[in-house]
């Protein structure tokens, strides 16, 4: 499936690169595209999370209240999504395409003479044996990064091979290479520049997500009121349990991208921080948009 859509996203990459012979930025076009083209489940996604944070309170007052009779208690949660027109499990259509993209595109990137030149597999494989017989190395993990790198030398081996030209892609993005992987080159100062980038991004991502969080459990965590007895019902080791699950869930993706980052060539990590720099500026954008809508209601 991830074969699939690295395909698929190839065709885009290729088109843009083609305009722009430039890997770095058709990247960084290729990234504006697919953020904009998923722009309107973002805006859904936000809208949700909102009416999320409001049907909690509805929630707690219902397993309050049937905390005795668990089966009554589901149902009139299940009433309650009902009537909301929302589903318990709208959060995950997000999460699967997160996961989707974080695997395709490290396998486009990975395999860019596969999944964006389209050569045929017999031909990547006759120019790695034709390098190894050389003598010279090749990673097992990134054949078509090392083909990519000896373009020069195949060249000459196979001058009337039309699908070598197709290995001559310019890698160089303000005097980045973007071919280099940060594992193979840990002398290099510069391949850290667009990991480091990418992780203070990162941060200021997860800030922005955790002071949101925060600011909507401050508001749960002060009480909930029975609807027949008005008690008011402290919750508060309940909401620093969740407000710590959503911490350790803001920080798994980003610790596992940054892990990838270090393993892989620099134009994953580019097109991560480029996602990530757009996510931060949606987010503001988008999260004044809905406070406005919130103040017009």
């Amino acid at each position: 499936m991830f074969e699939f859509f690295a395909s698929l996203f190839g065709y885009l990459l290729s088109f843009l690169y083609g305009i722009i012979n430039n890997y770095g930025l058709a990247i960084i076009l290729f990234t504006i595209i697919i953020k904009l083209a998923l722009l309107p489940l973002s805006i859904k996604q936000q809208k949700t999370m909102k009416k999320s944070a409001k049907m909690q309170e509805k929630m707690k007052v219902i397993q309050f209240k049937y905390k005795n009779d668990p089966e009554k208690m589901n149902q009139e949660i299940m009433n309650l999504y009902k009537t909301e027109k929302m589903s318990p499990f709208s959060g995950c259509l997000t999460a699967i395409i997160q996961m989707l993209l974080l695997l395709s595109i490290f396998y486009l990137v990975k395999s860019p003479l596969t999944y964006m030149q389209k050569i045929p597999t017999d031909d990547i494989n006759k120019y790695v044996t034709q390098l190894q017989e050389d003598g010279k190395e090749v990673s097992k993990v990134y054949p078509e990064i090392d083909l990519i790198r000896e373009y020069n030398w195949l060249k000459e081996k196979n001058p009337e091979d039309s699908n070598i030209e197709k290995a001559n892609l310019q890698m160089n993005f303000l005097g980045l290479d973007l071919s280099k992987i940060p594992q193979q080159n840990i002398t290099d100062y510069t391949v850290y520049i667009i990991p480091v980038l990418y992780i203070l991004s990162s941060f200021i991502s997860i800030r922005m997500t955790t002071a949101m969080q925060q600011k909507q459990n401050e508001k749960k965590k002060e009480s909930v009121i029975d609807g027949e007895t008005g008690k008011e019902v402290k919750e508060e080791n309940e909401m620093d349990a969740v407000m710590q699950t959503n911490k350790m869930m803001s920080w798994m993706m980003p610790i596992m991208s940054i892990s990838i980052a270090f393993v892989a060539p620099l134009g994953l990590a580019l097109y991560w921080l480029v996602n990530n720099i757009l996510m931060i500026l949606e987010r503001l954008i988008l999260d004044k948009m809905i406070k406005q809508e919130d103040e017009e209601e």
